[in-house]
């Protein structure tokens, strides 16, 4: 294991990822299992001149971090500004969070009309498997409902005992919530009601392709929890 990288001096501003320069550098070494001073090397400068860089990248030395980012095999976009594309939560929690119970009321209302979400079931010969898949859904009624390939992961079969969880997170603020529910899959077979679904907005499949199977979450359990902050609850 390597010595934590120095924390004196300046460091790099924080990003839209949540952290700087020196904290992506810092984070990828520990993934290469590479000192500072390994770095420094084989991005052909100092341990110092590297101090030098991390502290100050926004006009420093754009060839020295490009040197940088091709060592940690990451784009030099990716390390100068981080991840546009980076999962939820970098900014850290809530001043003061607390996390409070939903209603099952709140929880649909949380839900909206449709969005993202994410189905769950077991699968495999003992049913030991956890599959978690993303879907884009709609909420018709009480139910959730989302078309997807028979053949594919998430063409579940009906009668199977399914879960849909679909959540929010307020990067700027570290409050969020998060809805459960947790049932049978059943797969729709009414024409005009399956017509009906097709016609509403955001009704495609974001995937793409033909699928024809509408899955519908019918719901033997609603709950949802949601995170503020002291002042908020």
């Amino acid at each position: 294991m390597h010595a934590d990288p120095e924390r004196s001096g300046a460091r790099a501003q924080p990003s839209g990822d949540g952290g700087g320069v020196a904290d992506r550098i810092a984070v990828r070494r520990e993934q290469m299992g590479i000192s500072r001073d390994e770095l420094a090397r084989r991005a052909g400068m100092s341990t110092m001149y590297l101090h030098e860089v991390e502290s100050r990248p926004g006009g420093f030395d754009s060839e020295a971090l490009a040197r940088l980012a091709a060592v940690l095999d990451m784009s030099y976009e990716e390390l100068t500004t981080g991840r546009a594309d980076a999962p939820p939560g970098r900014g850290g929690p809530a001043a003061q969070p607390v996390l409070m119970r939903l209603s099952e009321q709140e929880c649909w209302q949380r839900l909206g009309t449709h969005g993202i979400g994410r189905i769950s079931y077991t699968a495999g010969p003992g049913r030991q498997a956890p599959v978690v898949v993303p879907v884009n859904f709609l909420v018709d009624g009480r139910s959730v409902v989302y078309r997807t390939d028979p053949a594919g992961v998430a063409g579940i079969r009906a009668g199977e005992a399914v879960a849909f969880e679909a959540d929010h997170v307020d990067e700027r603020t570290g409050t969020g919530w998060s809805v459960l529910l947790a049932g049978t899959a059943e797969h729709p077979a009414d024409r005009d009601a399956l017509e009906a679904l097709a016609r509403r907005r955001a009704a495609g499949p974001w995937a793409g392709g033909k699928r024809d199977l509408w899955v519908r979450v019918l719901p033997h359990r609603v709950s949802g929890r949601v995170i503020q902050s002291l002042g908020e609850a």
